[in-house]
């Protein structure tokens, strides 16, 4: 059984081979299965290649691909449907969501009791530092995704993910966002196809330095859900 562990990253060459050691540490030390460290480069201007490329040689199990356009989405499903991993995941570089929850994210897909795990910032076991700001979009938005689809998973767009090959070969070709949004139109998807969604609490902390641009992301996800509402209103999936 191989694991998949995709770190999208742009312009992130002083944080990479930090986080790039850790996980390599923990996955060495917990993973109870084999892996894989993918690091999907989004067409970074500064040295994120390089240092992306020497950290390959450094460490087994650990490689590169590089795009070159920028895109969570985009670099996700370029790695997801290329790798030959039993069950593909990624997780943010910052790794603001605690390693010690991957594990059992991942075993409940290789147990086969589910098709997709999801890291929750937001059910009542998760404890979480972030700024209100961040508390406050993050679950007006997620309320937001309810209400339109009436979904049951807890939160859409904690990067921190795994999906088994199977439900990404049949879900893949159905997403259309190359961008943030990717998350939430995949789960929504894999929902209402009856797919069997693992929600795992998860410790968070919010990195200072993200590049998210909140107010523009969430408008952009605003206008995913509404033509993800239209694409079911005409049966397109």
């Amino acid at each position: 059984m191989l694991v998949n562990v995709t770190i999208p990253v742009y312009n992130e060459e002083k944080i990479l081979p930090s986080s790039i050691a850790t996980l390599h540490e923990f996955l060495t030390a917990h993973g109870r299965f084999t892996w894989e460290i993918v690091i999907a480069n989004n067409a970074s201007i500064d040295r994120t290649l390089e240092v992306a490329n020497g950290l390959a040689a450094q460490y087994p199990n650990v490689r590169v691909v590089h795009l070159d356009q920028k895109g969570r989405g985009r670099a996700l499903r370029k790695v997801w449907t290329e790798s030959s991993a039993d069950i593909l995941s990624y997780m943010d570089v910052d790794l603001s969501s605690n390693l010690y929850a991957f594990p059992p994210l991942v075993e409940a897909l290789i147990s086969g009791g589910f098709d997709i795990g999801i890291g929750s910032r937001l059910l009542k076991a998760s404890t979480t530092r972030r700024s209100f700001k961040r508390e406050f979009v993050s679950r007006g938005y997620n309320i937001l995704v309810k209400s339109f689809f009436l979904t049951k998973f807890s939160d859409a767009q904690c990067g921190f993910k795994a999906i088994t090959k199977e439900a990404a070969q049949d879900l893949l070709p159905k997403t259309e966002d190359t961008g943030w949004f990717f998350d939430t139109e995949l789960l929504v998807i894999a929902e209402k196809l009856g797919y069997r969604i693992f929600d795992l609490p998860v410790s968070w902390i919010e990195d200072l330095d993200s590049r998210v641009k909140i107010v523009r992301t969430a408008m952009d996800d605003v206008k995913g859900l509404i033509r993800v509402r239209r694409n079911f209103r005409k049966g397109a999936y």
